[in-house]
């Protein structure tokens, strides 16, 4: 599709997805799924536009304003109207053209599509007779947010226009269903951690002493994004000395020093799909012996990790048995007794001083992807491996990330192309 950047999914899995939905509805069943607002910042300006992911999901179309609305029938049977932005001269000069109808039926198999002023003439028509209408509702365990979504404002206008209607959260069906990748997802993903890990390894023959961490933002930037990334899946974390200790730090301000470690927690955005990856690296390209300790450690709880993730381990149990691991390692670099272990040696939450957040977390069009709280690994989930050893008294702050998926004998490494060992990052930093 020219009027994309990146090799678009084809619009086959999209109307695969919205059959895989409709067979989990009953007939009666209205689903409503709205894009993300463009939201303002001050004056006349705005933020770029990031689509709802279940939108995307479900249509692949990645414009403004755009609603898909669902009628499910007897046996799964639906019917899909699209309702999108319709372009004007204006908006022609000013933003470009949006999709037209055929574009967008293209790229989402959906026949029936119509302009968005005519959502609440179909509202109108549709809702009275509907059973149930089913929403997206962002359920995510972690949202914390006092901005009211499109999609919250939409369900507001509609209960009070029908104050009647029933409904229902998309969440966790759809949840379920975007934990699983297919084979088209996966490709995305792929080209999305292959762009992540090699505009890192473009950037690691670069780090030197006094750089400033915005630097090698920069340069990553660049890096992505001539190689058709949008831009990065989230923002970056480029911290150096102490800040390596602070898990979301993102000012990226100042100058590394010698003997620093470099902590880079980023990500390549491709086709609407995130990669995540991180690396902790020595300023002057050599690991002094205490920062090799507690890499090697680190790397060892991260390839443990990796080796018990199989299809049929609980995810709470895996991070059980993490902790577990992380534990021993901790007491070789001394920072935790055997007798604080030993106080519960099954579930040492002792080692929560040191390595205080989870070992992984799904990924696909969201960095923390949707999934059930406490899912069972299954083949074609991807996930991050991504421990940490965190020491603020010795400024030394360590995590190791990489992507995998899930396969029936192990994991797929995503980001094979970014070096782990010490030995290759030193030498892919000596070439600076």
């Amino acid at each position: 599709m020219h009027t994309l950047r990146y090799e678009p999914i084809s619009a086959a899995f999209y109307a695969d997805r919205r059959d895989k939905l409709a067979a989990q509805l009953p007939a009666g069943s209205l689903v409503i799924v709205h894009a993300n607002d463009v939201y303002p910042t001050n004056a006349d300006g705005t933020l770029p536009h990031h689509q709802n992911a279940n939108l995307f999901y479900l249509t692949g179309i990645d414009q403004e304003e755009t609603v898909l609305i669902m009628r499910v029938q007897e046996d799964g049977c639906h019917e899909d109207t699209l309702l999108l932005r319709e372009t004007n001269e204006h908006i022609v000069i000013w933003e470009g053209a949006r999709l037209t109808r055929e574009q967008a039926t293209e790229m989402s198999d959906i026949t029936d599509v119509r302009w968005t002023d005519e959502y609440n003439a179909l509202l109108a028509q549709w809702v009275p007779t509907a059973k149930q209408v089913w929403l997206e509702q962002d359920n995510h365990p972690r949202r914390n947010t006092y901005v009211q979504t499109r999609n919250a404002r939409m369900e507001a206008a509609l209960k009070a226009a029908y104050p009647d209607v029933c409904v229902k959260s998309l969440y966790e069906i759809l949840a379920d269903m975007r934990l699983v990748k297919t084979e088209e997802e996966l490709a995305q993903l792929r080209e999305a951690c292959r762009i992540t890990g090699e505009g890192f390894v473009e950037v690691l023959r670069s780090i030197k002493p006094g750089m400033g961490e915005w630097e090698m933002e920069g340069l990553l930037s660049s890096a992505y994004i001539r190689r058709r990334a949008r831009k990065f899946s989230f923002l970056p974390i480029i911290a150096s000395g102490k800040d390596t200790c602070v898990l979301h730090y993102i000012s990226n301000h100042k100058c590394c020093e010698d003997g620093d470690l470099i902590l880079f927690d980023i990500g390549a955005e491709y086709g609407g799909y995130a990669g995540d990856m991180t690396r902790t690296v020595p300023a002057n390209g050599k690991y002094s012996p205490r920062q090799k300790a507690v890499y090697e450690a680190c790397l060892a709880v991260h390839r443990y990790a990796r080796d018990i993730m199989r299809p049929g381990l609980k995810k709470s149990e895996y991070e059980r048995m993490v902790r577990v691991r992380m534990a021993a390692e901790l007491v070789k670099l001394g920072l935790l007794t055997e007798e604080e272990v030993a106080a519960a040696p099954e579930n040492p939450l002792c080692v929560r001083k040191y390595y205080m957040h989870g070992t992984s977390h799904p990924l696909g069009i969201d960095v923390h992807d949707v999934g059930p709280v406490d899912p069972v690994f299954a083949e074609n989930q991807v996930w991050t491996i991504e421990p940490g050893i965190y020491i603020p008294a010795e400024n030394i702050g360590v995590r190791i990330e990489t992507d995998v998926v899930i396969r029936a004998d192990g994991t797929e490494d995503l980001i094979p192309n970014a070096p782990l060992d010490v030995a290759d990052i030193e030498a892919l930093m000596a070439q600076a």
